[in-house]
């Protein structure tokens, strides 16, 4: 999908104006960095084991008590993980190869994932999200979903502590809280854990979602988010080119109040 269709609508300026505005005021950054004498991870690992928790588990769940914002970033992230799957399918799927799902939230990927057969290390910096995902894989087996012959783990770690090396390391939508310097070093980590492999997505840093980005913060209100980062494509791609890499395939989401940016990269 186009940069194009993301645009071009009242609509569609109103709801990521929104989404921007819940997700990145300039008060509620104070009062987080406050708490965690200014250490941003620490920030981020309390947000989403405390206030976090119950707002993402709702939005990566099932339940109806989500409201139109919620259920769109629902939406927006599933068409992610689908996009995903789907490129995963086509290249002859991961049974029997090792996966590193880095920032697994409530595992709405590392999950499939591991039922398509893959051996599955996944992670999260939220010790609430990576036992909520471990709960919802063995609910999917116990509903009748085929175990894998490696059962997945699941663990709580921030995504710098994530060792080991992996036939495919994937981490979708964990960008965003980390400038760009930050995002650079990780970007490195991540693609020295790939020996095959690296799917990634960002919020894109584009002029038009720049300016809505500035309007969030123009006119900050109750949030329920960390501080938000978006990254330039060509900033990321020179990154993953730095470690060795190189994109093969991008898809763009764009919804309502959810964007984001998916690149595939394999060792060059």
């Amino acid at each position: 999908m186009d940069m194009g269709l993301a645009a071009g609508s009242g609509a569609a300026v109103v709801g990521l104006g929104a989404l921007l505005v819940a997700a990145d005021p300039q008060k509620r950054r104070e009062q987080q960095m406050a708490s965690t004498d200014g250490d941003e991870l620490e920030a981020v690992k309390t947000y989403f084991n405390t206030e976090g928790f119950n707002r993402w588990q709702k939005i990566y769940g099932e339940t109806d008590e989500v409201n139109k914002v919620q259920l769109d970033i629902r939406q927006g992230h599933a068409q992610t993980v689908e996009k995903v799957l789907g490129w995963l399918d086509t290249e002859g799927g991961l049974a029997g190869t090792s996966v590193a799902d880095a920032g697994c939230g409530t595992g709405s990927l590392a999950i499939p994932l591991a039922l398509r057969g893959a051996a599955v290390s996944a992670s999260d910096i939220s010790a609430a999200m990576a036992g909520e995902a471990q709960k919802r894989y063995e609910a999917a087996v116990a509903a009748g979903a085929a175990a894998p012959a490696t059962p997945p783990k699941f663990e709580a770690m921030d995504l710098e502590s994530v060792t080991g090396k992996y036939h495919t390391v994937t981490c979708l939508d964990v960008m965003i809280h980390y400038p760009q310097d930050k995002a650079d070093a990780m970007i490195g980590h991540l693609a020295s854990l790939a020996e095959q492999r690296l799917i990634i997505s960002f919020a894109p840093k584009t002029p038009y979602y720049s300016v809505l980005k500035r309007i969030g913060e123009l006119f900050p209100g109750p949030s329920k988010a960390t501080r938000a980062y978006l990254h330039a494509e060509a900033d990321v791609e020179a990154s993953l080119q730095a470690a060795g890499f190189k994109v093969v395939k991008r898809e763009m989401t764009a919804t309502k109040f959810y964007f984001s940016r998916l690149l595939e990269a394999v060792k060059a």
